[in-house]
C-alpha cells in the first residue's frame, strides 16, 4: 500500500471493506467516485473483466474550480449521459471510502436525476 495521509489511509481501508460487497457485473456495473482537491471524477466499472466501460471528469470539463459542488453535479450529469449512451440504465454506487456528503452526494443526485438507476 502507498503511504499517505493517515487521513487517506483510512479511507482506502474504508473503500477496501466496502469493495467486498459492491462488485460491478456486466449488467450492473460499478459507478466509483475520486475526488482529489481540485478535482472529482467517477468511473463506470466492469469488474468481471476489469473494464472501465465510462468516465467523467471535471479535468475532461475543463472547469476554472473543479473541486466544487458544482462541478461534481456537471460530471454527474456527464456520466450518466455516457452511461446513457452505451445502453447502461443502473449502476451501483461506490463512494470509493468518502462520506456520502457533499461533492460525492451532489455527484450521486445529478447521475440519478440524469436518469441513472441505483
Amino acid at each position: 500500500m502507498i503511504k499517505g495521509t493517515k487521513k487517506n489511509d483510512e479511507r482506502i481501508r474504508r473503500h477496501k471493506r466496502v469493495r467486498k460487497v459492491v462488485n460491478g457485473t456486466p449488467e450492473c456495473p460499478r459507478l466509483n467516485v475520486f475526488r482529489s482537491n481540485s478535482n472529482i471524477y467517477a468511473q463506470v466499472i466492469d469488474d468481471t473483466t476489469g473494464n472501465t466501460l465510462c468516465a467523467a471528469s471535471s479535468r475532461e470539463l475543463k472547469l476554472e474550480n473543479g473541486g466544487n459542488i458544482e462541478a461534481a453535479k456537471k460530471v454527474g450529469e456527464l456520466v450518466a449521459n455516457k452511461c446513457k449512451e452505451k445502453n447502461i440504465e443502473s449502476v451501483k454506487f461506490d463512494r470509493g471510502g468518502y462520506i456520502y456528503h457533499g461533492r460525492v452526494k451532489a455527484l450521486a443526485e445529478a447521475a440519478r436525476e440524469a436518469g441513472l438507476k441505483f
